[in-house]
């Protein structure tokens, strides 16, 4: 059996000289622009030098650029597991590639305008900037929240970012809120509230302080949801984010995520 087509990695610097490959920047996954912004992530090409077609990962999400007829599927099987985003002209490749391949509709928001000040949190949860005393804290995340760290590199590379704001209960980190993906003129939030501490305005209170950290930047504020998600569509609505676009990611031999179940309304 021959063997499998071999990719070629290439370093952030290297990215950064093949970024005419990549489409342009926009709200919502911006994969190869947080390798490069903050080195969390890998990059592959077809060749070095003169790549022609570019595959760039970071904490699960992936990006395709360039030209698909450069790469060849079983150089994809196996690797590309996660949440794509490609050019049409990627699929017929993702498809032959994957063993399943299925489309997760998704939803972009931007807040464009200044925002009414940030809405006070409720109770006696501590809502703060997390820093690097902090890892531990976000290690301690359940198996539903714990994604929010994997664009980062992990607990660690979110707590020493300086990027994250957290609530906690009791000294128990139970809502997070950071940049999820950084570019040049947006940064996409993420928000991840533990199961039993969700519908108490914790997630809106972080990610509202995030919103103020990126504009402190000089960016704009994305928020990339799924139509089904009501909590988040429900947080990104009190925050003013407005509809940027519908779009969809394609979701390469992992199950689509279920929303997280909000608590009935009183």
């Amino acid at each position: 059996m021959p063997a499998a087509p071999s990719l070629v990695p290439l370093g952030r610097g290297q990215l950064a000289t093949v970024r005419h490959l990549l489409p342009p920047e926009r709200p919502g996954p911006m994969i190869a622009q947080h390798l490069l912004a903050t080195g969390n992530g890998s990059c592959l090409a077809d060749r070095w030098p003169a790549p022609r077609a570019l595959l760039v990962e970071t904490g699960g999400n992936w990006t395709l650029a360039g030209d698909p007829a450069a790469l060849d599927p079983a150089a994809l099987a196996g690797r590309v597991a996660g949440f794509v985003e490609a050019p049409a002209g990627f699929e017929p490749l993702l498809r032959a590639a994957a063993r399943e391949l299925h489309e997760w509709p998704r939803v972009i928001f931007t807040l464009e305008a200044p925002g009414d000040p940030p809405p006070g949190h409720p109770g006696a949860a501590e809502v703060r900037r997390l820093g690097p005393g902090d890892a531990r804290s976000l290690a301690g995340l359940g198996s539903e929240t714990d994604w929010i760290a994997s664009t980062w590199g992990g607990p660690e590379g979110l707590a020493a970012s300086g990027t994250g704001w957290g609530a906690f209960s009791a000294q128990r980190l139970v809502a997070v809120s950071c940049p999820f993906f950084v570019g040049e003129a947006y940064e996409d939030l993420g928000v991840a509230t533990e199961p039993g501490f969700r519908g108490l305005g914790l997630s809106t209170a972080c990610a509202a302080a995030v919103c103020q950290d990126v504009r402190g930047r000089g960016r704009v504020p994305s928020w990339t949801t799924s139509p089904d998600n009501t909590a988040s569509l429900r947080v990104a609505a009190k925050l003013g984010f407005g509809l940027q676009r519908h779009d969809r990611l394609l979701a390469a031999d992992v199950p689509i995520p279920e929303p997280a179940v909000p608590p009935p309304q009183p």
